[in-house]
This record gives C-alpha cells, structure tokens and sequence, in this order.
C-alpha cells in the first residue's frame, strides 16, 4: 500500500471509531433525549482541546461470536482537554456500542485515563451511560470494574474526581460513581441501583418504577447519593464545568482565586436584622451566606438532602472557599444522621483539596429521638466532629444565633482547631437552651409559684441574660471577638488572607479510624 492508502485507511478506521454503534444506535440515543459519548466531551470540553486516546482498540472476546462485532473504541471514548483553559482527563461510555458495556479493553481504557491523571495531577471526570458488565467477557469484565474501583480509591484526595450518570448505572457499576467525590444526575433519563426492579420484585415481591427506585430525585433527595440533579445533558456538564471552578487541579496546588468583582469592604446593613429578635423564629442561612460571600458565587451543593445543613462552594474577594451551615428553616438547623454525613464528607473534600471552611452556625443540638438513636445518631455525629477536627485548612466560624450543648462543640469550635471564631449579637452559646435549662434547673420553685408560667419566663429571661449570649465564650477566648454582622465580610476577607500560609502538622500515622 502507498502512504496515501494507508492515510485513507486510517481516516476510514477513524470514522467508524466516531460512529460508535452507527448511525441508528445513534438516532435512537437522540429519540431517548441523549447525546452520544463523543457529543457530551466536545460540549463539555473548551472547544478544540480534545486528545482521543486509544480510538482505534477493539475487544479481544472470541466468545458468542463477539469476534465479528469489532467497533473501533470498544463502547468507551477516553483522552484529555480543557476546561477553562485547565487540563482535565475525561472517559465517557458509548451507549451505541454494545450498550456501553464494560469489558477487557474497555476498562484497560478508562484506568489508562485513569493513570495519566494522577500522574499529571489533573481532575477525572467520567461520564456514565452503561448497561455494566459486558456478560460475553465473564471474570474479564468483572476484573475490569475492580481495576477502576481501585484507582478510584488511589486517586481519592489526590485529584477531584466527578461522575455524571446520563443513563443507567447498575451493580457494581455503581461503586465507581460511589468512590469519587461528586455525583450529578440527569432527570428522567439517568437511574443508578444495585438490584432493579424485576430482580426486587422476585426477591422480595416488592413493586417499584425506575425512577422510584433509583432515579435522580431519589438520590438526590432521599439517599443522599447524588450531589446535583440537572433538567438535561447539557445543563449536567454546565454544572460541572461550574463545579470545577472553584477547585484546584489535585491535592498539591490551591484553589483558583477569579478577579473580584464584589467590594471586599461591602458592609450589608441587611445583616442587622437578618435574625429575628424571637428566638425561634426562622430565617434563611442561604441568606446570609449570600450577602457575605461575593455576589452570586455561591455555588450549593445536596441541597435536596439533609436540607437542615446547607454546604456548598463560594468566594471572599475573589478566592474559592467551602460553606457549611446549619439551616434554621430546616428542623431549627437541628444536626441529624444525615446532615452530619452530608457536611463530613464535604468538610473532608474541602480538607483534601486545600479549600478554606467558614461555617455559619445556629444550632440547637442534636436531633433526638429513638429513630436517630437506634440508627447510630451518636456514630454519625462523630463524623462530624472527626472531620472538622482533623482538618488543617483555614477554618472561620461565624455563630450568628444558638450554639448549644454538644452541637455548638462539633460546628467548627475553638476546640477542635478553629482559626477564628466570631459570634453575632444574637449568638446564644450554652449548654442547652435556656427553656430545657431552667426546667432542669428550678423545676421546684417553677411548679411551687403561684403563675408557673410567668416564674417560668422569669427564669428564662434570667437564664438568657446570664449564661445564653456570646460575652462569657468571648471572656474565655473561645471566640475571639464579637462582631457586628455587617462587619462579618470584610473581617472574614481579612482572617483569610492573614491564614493563607497556615501550616498545620499532625502526629504521624498511616491514617485515623474515622467512625465509618
């Protein structure tokens, strides 16, 4: 063959590889409201910047007559691009191609990828649309799936790594997705489940849908197990694009500070009145979070889970940082099981990825009850407390209502290696609130008073005067300072510039046993 040929050859092979399982597979993919693997990286990717690798391998399976099935890519498109001018490694399945099965060759792409991310230090972003193992390639594919589970968990905290489930995600496919650090679903056309629905309804004689069973709002809302829900495919990868602005390449650089573009001495007069005087009265912590932090950089993330404790990504003056915040329109922004997984796992991303924390609290304890005693509440706080007492990044503490009993310990304290700790006028710091205290307290004289309620207020009055404000914490520098909320931006601005060159050492282990 001349040199001509054998270009034409390779155009040609190219061409089927971009095919993938043809052009009715891909009609169908369209019809069902999806794009193909090769369309969602190059609407994902800056345009231009995609690096195919290996488009051209096939399978090696002689089985089921698999042998006359070869299709260029095996079901799996890999490389590299930008993301705002950022290199990130990306791997999407290929739903036209065999179902986007995984096999040998498949999966021997996706660790490649996988491999070459962790080398360079850059983000892994792997977009789903799988009907899991390809049964033709038996032990092969389920060698496949525990190469990538493993280099999952080898690039945990070294590079971020998020998952898109655009389709179905099922058995241990699962646990890839479940390994990294965030997951997004798309509405109606993705589900992820261990069983589904015909082997659960044999089992267990249980009936249930798809989208009961495993779809985006059930994970998002319910299992906690997706981060974001977006309406379509293109909104999906817009939110990914947007998540990775706020975090660094891997584990070694910091997060991306953008040019400001808010005052970073706006003071938000609004902040003054922001916390109703009745202490029970709710409000919106979203609120707060969102005149203190630059305009409109606050970015939530499980916002449809443990919706008692809002977390998310913002920026001060300009540079990237984590919010966790109890959310007193939730359950009195109560911690429970789930909001103390939730704000865990989020607080140890932060922690890896060198993002500062300002946690915003107003907390008046742990949820009780035998339901969250049964279930391990005491385990799953622990959490909590672990996780922010473990982490070496800045930490900024703003209490601006209740801080009570062991809830007030875990959200960030002076004691478990908070930087700095402020607390609004209306902080109430104290062992309980002043209601349960004073029943506790002076139960006899309440009952034995001619207008129990009114000797009741009384004491509670007395109560809050005494023990339930800020002023004997900042007496005893648990907090370093009173602070006027609409003070609270620039202050903060300032404490995160001064801890830009915090260092932080811990005793040397191979790592901590945290109460999983």
């Amino acid at each position: 063959m001349t040199i001509d040929e054998r270009i034409e050859e390779l155009r040609e092979r190219r061409k089927e590889a971009e095919l993938g399982g043809g052009e009715e597979r891909i009609a169908s993919q369209h019809e069902r409201g999806k794009m193909t693997a090769r369309e969602r990286v190059e609407y994902f990717l800056d345009d231009g910047t995609f690096t195919e690798f290996d488009q051209l391998r096939t399978h090696r399976c002689h089985t089921f007559d698999m042998q006359e099935k070869q299709i260029p890519g095996d079901g799996v498109v890999t490389g590299y691009g930008e993301v705002d001018g950022r290199t990130v490694f990306v791997f999407a399945h290929d739903f036209t191609v065999f179902g986007g099965s995984l096999g040998e060759v498949f999966a021997d792409k996706v660790t490649k990828v996988m491999d070459r991310a962790m080398e360079t230090g850059a983000p892994i972003i792997g977009l789903n649309d799988s009907a899991g193992a390809r049964i033709q390639e038996g032990i092969d594919s389920l060698a496949g799936y525990a190469e990538i589970f493993h280099r999952n968990q080898l690039a945990s905290g070294v590079v971020p790594q998020i998952s898109a489930i655009m389709g179905p995600c099922a058995g241990g496919a699962v646990y890839s997705p479940a390994i990294t650090d965030f997951i997004l679903m798309v509405e109606e056309t993705s589900h992820m489940f261990i069983t589904g629905p015909d082997v659960i309804e044999t089992v267990t004689g249980e009936q249930v849908g798809f989208d009961e069973l495993g779809g985006a709002t059930t994970h998002a809302a319910e299992s906690g197990v997706a981060d974001l829900t977006a309406a379509d495919e293109k909104a999906a990868l817009d939110d990914i694009r947007h998540l990775l602005s706020y975090l660094p390449q891997n584990n070694v650089e910091d997060p991306p500070r953008v040019e400001p573009w808010d005052d970073p001495d706006r003071r938000d007069e609004e902040l003054k009145t922001i916390v109703p005087d009745a202490p029970q009265k709710p409000y919106d912590i979203v609120d707060v979070i969102a005149r203190i932090t630059d305009e409109d950089s606050f970015f939530e993330v499980g916002e449809a889970f443990a919706r008692n404790l809002v977390v998310g990504f913002a920026r001060l003056d300009g540079h990237a940082i984590g919010v966790v915040a109890n959310q007193p329109r939730v359950n009195a922004g109560t911690l429970d099981i789930d909001s103390s997984k939730k704000g865990a796992r989020f607080v140890r991303f932060c922690d890896a990825f060198n993002i500062p924390i300002l946690t915003f609290v107003d907390v008046p304890g742990f949820m009780p009850g035998t339901d969250q005693e049964h279930d391990g509440i005491i385990m799953h706080g622990a959490k909590l407390l672990y996780a922010f007492s473990e982490a070496t990044v800045p930490l900024l503490t703003v209490i601006t209502r209740k801080a009570y009993g062991g809830a007030y310990d875990v959200m960030s304290s002076k004691h478990i290696g908070a930087d700095v700790n402020y607390a609004w006028p209306t902080a109430e710091i104290a062992v309980m609130g002043p209601r349960g205290a004073v029943n506790v307290l002076y139960s006899d004289e309440i009952e034995a008073a001619d207008d129990p309620e009114a000797r009741r207020q009384e004491f509670i009055d007395d109560y809050r005067d005494q023990f339930a404000n800020p002023y004997i914490a900042a007496d005893r520098g648990f907090v370093d300072e009173g602070l006027e909320p609409q003070d609270t931006r620039p202050r903060l601005i300032n404490d995160l510039e001064m801890l830009r060159s915090k260092r932080k050492s811990r005793p040397e282990k191979k790592h901590g046993n945290i109460p999983l």
